[in-house]
């Protein structure tokens, strides 16, 4: 009966997480409460994932690479990268290797793309080379790079921790190098080869490619009373306008899809406009003031000025935006700033704006005044695709920043302490030497993350309970168990490499977790090849862009659709099973 319970609890959890129809954090809470109430765990034992030593040391990661990005630090290295001239992808390809993958050994990987995203559009432009070239790859680049150290990835720093809590002696600082070095370059020979011919030619991001290659959006305007369009016909509207066309004109009830350039305007129409960035802005003020309005709160909000900025703002992991309402958003009252349209998954969204829900790696076409737009930027809600290299930097602290990170990979790397107690004072000198402010680092916390870690453990601890961890691991010995050990951990990294293309790499590490020392205790098989396969697995994820918050990011800026993931990621994501399951018995002996 407790298995069945536990089962429907993990279903449930998991079918949640899936399909987002409620926030992680719900899910996670909802998950706390079931367990006990299920009497599969005591209360305190539901609520031990939030004393867990992995959930302090992966909220410290947190604040501590807030703190480098807060102060430029990342930015020294990236600043020769953007002045260089290369005309050859695949040799940009080489560049963001170093850019991406070696700061991903020791910094959060979300972090680390936040900054590189102006900085591989600048390398785009420079080198007129399309942003859907690279974008999927700075992706992977991060992913491939936190494989390489123990704290690279919070994935790597869960199943250590859960290794030490079950007994076992975790892991080194760089036990995970030799293997993330061999991984790291199978997969960059892979993308080198494959990306600049798999990925779509696809020149997005107005602000920052040529003209003729620009974004197009999606909005509403409409003919307020007393305008001057009131009996123009819509051929004098747009003259003048190239880039942009009317899909739809609405008169109270009366809806026209693709109305003809004769028709004449009235009071109170609402025209659906579809067009580049500029050719929206040239539209909205091609009349005066009074020419349209667009979409802002919870009402519609009259264009004020005519020099204001249009740009794109792709929505991060951390944003408050997340699950909220467009109209509920307060933009305008609170910066003055107006939401003109919306991209998601590279689909324009224009049906009913003001009550869609904002999810994250929207990107929002947005206008305001420059002071505004950078304020925005500096709440950490959404990364604005142009001036974001003009954001706030303390730069005067970039070597304080990484005098702490430094000292901390040291202080790891000869076990001066435990890597928790590092990271915590690690975050505690970032504040105290005024890298970032504590309201800054307590934004840094990835609530989504930290609560999915403090619901998967306690599911870990059922699991093992109530024996469906046996099972489970009987189940996977009985499948590939006749094979040999190395069909054991082929098995594993499978299982984790799949499970974590659809649920938070995080979640998938602390479930396996409990059934691998399962099968290791079964087996004989020595347990750090298959807790290798699964932090390795559970990082693998290629093939799709919800399972990695990376993936999701460069979604926008990129123009990817679902399909361009999977036509490079699951040729990505058999090949690296493939390096894993020749290269972990060699660097970790199974018996």
């Amino acid at each position: 009966m407790d298995i069945l319970l536990l089962t429907l609890i993990f279903v449930g959890g998991f079918a949640l997480l899936v399909s987002g129809v409620l926030r992680y954090e719900i899910t996670a809470l909802l998950i706390l409460f079931a367990l006990p109430a299920a009497g599969l765990l005591k209360p305190a034992e539901a609520l031990s994932g939030f004393a867990n030593e992995a959930m302090i040391t992966v909220a410290a990661m947190f604040i501590m690479s807030a703190g480098l990005s807060r102060t430029g630090a990342i930015e020294y290295v990236t600043r020769a990268a953007t002045r260089t001239r290369i005309r050859s992808t695949r040799v940009l390809l080489l560049v963001l290797i170093g850019l991406a993958a070696i700061p991903s050994a020791f910094l959060n990987n979300t972090a680390v793309v936040i900054v590189l995203i102006p900085v591989v559009l600048k390398l785009c432009q420079r080198n007129e080379i399309p942003a859907s070239k690279l974008m999927i790859p700075l992706s992977y680049f991060t992913i491939l790079g936190g494989t390489l150290t123990l704290m690279g990835t919070s994935t790597n720093i869960l199943v250590h921790s859960l290794h030490r809590e079950a007994g076992g002696s975790g892991f080194g600082m760089f036990e995970f190098t030799k293997m993330g070095v061999c991984y790291l370059l199978v997969g960059a020979v892979f993308i080198l080869v494959a990306a600049p011919k798999l990925l779509p030619e696809r020149r997005v991001l107005s602000q920052l490619l040529e003209p003729q290659h620009r974004s197009r959006f999606v909005t509403e305007i409409v003919v307020p009373e007393g305008s001057r369009l009131a009996g123009n016909t819509l051929r004098g509207v747009l003259s003048g306008l190239d880039d942009v066309r009317i899909i739809e004109h609405v008169r109270g009830e009366e809806v026209e899809i693709g109305p003809a350039p004769d028709f004449e305007l009235a009071p109170g129409d609402t025209l659906l406009v579809e067009g580049s960035p500029r050719a929206i802005h040239a539209l909205l003020g091609k009349e005066g003031l009074d020419l349209a309005t667009a979409v802002a709160d919870a009402q519609r909000v009259r264009i004020s000025q005519m020099d204001l900025q249009i740009v794109e703002a792709v929505v991060t992991p951390t944003s408050s935006f997340f699950s909220q309402k467009l109209a509920e958003l307060g933009l305008n009252r609170l910066y003055g700033i107006k939401v003109l349209a919306v991209q998601r998954g590279g689909r324009h969204i224009h049906a009913r704006l003001r009550e869609m829900t904002i999810h994250v790696g929207d990107v929002l076409l947005v206008q305001g005044e420059e002071s505004s737009l950078h304020e925005l930027q500096n709440t950490g809600d959404v990364l604005l695709i142009e001036g974001v290299e003009k954001t706030l930097h303390v730069a005067r602290r970039a070597p304080v920043a990484i005098l702490i990170m430094v000292s901390v990979v040291l202080g790891a790397a000869f076990q001066w302490l435990p890597i928790s107690i590092l990271a915590v004072g690690g975050a505690a000198a970032m504040m105290l030497f005024k890298c970032l402010r504590v309201r800054e680092a307590i934004r840094s916390l990835e609530s989504s993350v930290l609560l999915l870690i403090a619901a998967t453990i306690p599911i870990g601890l059922a699991m093992e309970k109530t024996g469906m961890a046996e099972i489970v691991a009987r189940w996977i010995i009985g499948a590939a168990g006749g094979l040999g050990p190395v069909a054991l951990v082929s098995a594993v990294y499978l299982f984790t490499m799949v499970f974590t293309e659809f649920l938070s790499n995080n979640a998938v590490a602390v479930l396996a977790t409990p059934i691998v020392l399962e099968m290791a205790r079964n087996t004989g098989v020595d347990p750090k090849p298959l807790l290798i396969a699964v932090t390795f697995g559970a990082s693998a994820c290629f093939a799709t862009p919800i399972g990695y918050q990376t993936n999701l990011l460069v979604m926008g800026p990129g123009g990817y659709y679902f399909r361009d993931y999977m036509r490079i990621g699951i040729a990505l994501d058999l090949v690296l099973w493939v390096a894993a399951t020749v290269l972990i018995p060699i660097f970790w002996p199974l018996t």
